[in-house]
């Protein structure tokens, strides 16, 4: 990969990995450095990096320094959510995208990130296996009981309200 096309794939997928990882991280200036140090990684790798494959090497990268985040600072983005979750109930909020983000907050990291990853991002089973080490059938396994989390989560919620 030559420097133009690095330029270019900062240009054509920074604002998906941003959005990627700061839906799951919840916080904006530790999604930034993620995303930062995933396409230093990317920087580093260029000379390796084949420019057809950039875009799902970039969000393995992306992926795997996020989970490093993740365990880094576990106990307090629990504790948030929880807090979070909390508000909504008392205050009753009907917001749709509140109440999606709050149900996405409910899954485990591997769930919510697979969720995003095919249903925001649009990979495919096999490119998500890529990203995140597991097989196709075992991102179709963990998709559907992660749906059916957010089914359950959001019936709850509706028969609240």
């Amino acid at each position: 990969m030559t420097e133009k096309e690095y330029n270019e794939c900062v240009t054509m997928y920074a604002d998906n990995v941003y959005r990627f990882i700061v839906k799951n991280l919840k916080h904006a200036a530790n999604a930034e450095d993620v995303v930062q140090s995933s396409f230093q990684a990317l920087w580093e790798q260029r000379s390796e990096v084949q420019v057809e494959k950039s875009k799902s090497l970039l969000f393995t990268i992306a992926y795997r320094k996020m989970i490093d985040h993740i365990r880094k600072h576990k106990r307090m983005i629990y504790e948030e959510s929880m807090g979070a979750y909390d508000r909504y109930t008392e205050q009753g909020s009907r917001n749709l995208k509140e109440v999606l983000n709050r149900a996405l907050e409910r899954l485990d990291d591997t769930k919510r990130s697979l969720v995003l990853l095919k249903d925001y991002e649009g990979y495919s089973y096999e490119e998500i296996g890529d990203i995140t080490g597991l097989s196709a059938s075992q991102v179709k396994v963990y998709l559907h009981r992660a749906r059916l989390q957010l089914k359950d989560y959001l019936v709850k919620i509706e028969n609240v309200l």
